[in-house]
């Protein structure tokens, strides 16, 4: 996976910076909308797209529980309120009060206690730690990316016999 990262065509930072964007956007509870944001988000910074949407891999079905339990419960805290349980007691509390009928005929009445409840203490905790991992994704990214870039252009010059050095100088 480094190698193939390495290999994507564009400068170091464009790379990291795509990646870094993927990977932070997973902490957000926005699941499903994660490649159309992680995209976005990259193009404002002038990040690759393609490694933005790699990046999202970082948000999976083994990491999302830990994702959205770290996410809650900082939101939870930030906000100052009394964590009621885990999320997904919360969760389960919040889907079970509304039916489908409920959903269909006014589907802001029925979502408002979750996203008071639910989404936006993970808004605030997803969009804190997910900044903050940014720049954890992208250093290591960068420096790799970089490196690699580098080897590479040695090598093939080392290959096609230009040592790099002008000889009209």
């Amino acid at each position: 996976m480094r190698h193939r990262i390495a290999r994507i065509d564009g400068t170091p930072y464009a790379i990291a910076a795509g990646f870094a964007s993927g990977a932070s956007i997973s902490f957000t509870p926005f699941v499903g909308f994660h490649f159309i944001i992680a995209g976005i988000i990259a193009w404002i910074i002038r990040g690759n797209i393609l490694t933005s949407a790699i990046g999202t891999a970082v948000g999976n079905p083994w990491t999302f529980p830990f994702i959205w339990a770290v996410t809650y419960n900082l939101g939870v805290y930030i906000l100052g309120w009394e964590a009621t349980g885990d999320i997904m007691t919360s969760m389960n509390t919040m889907f079970g009060s509304f039916t489908i009928v409920d959903l269909v005929n006014d589907p802001i009445k029925a979502l408002g206690p979750f996203l008071k409840t639910v989404f936006l203490p993970m808004f605030i905790g997803g969009v804190i730690i997910g900044g903050s991992l940014w720049i954890v994704f992208y250093w290591p990214i960068f420096k790799l990316v970089s490196k690699y870039k580098i080897n590479r252009l040695k090598r093939r010059q080392a290959k096609s016999g230009i040592n790099g050095a002008n000889e009209d100088d």
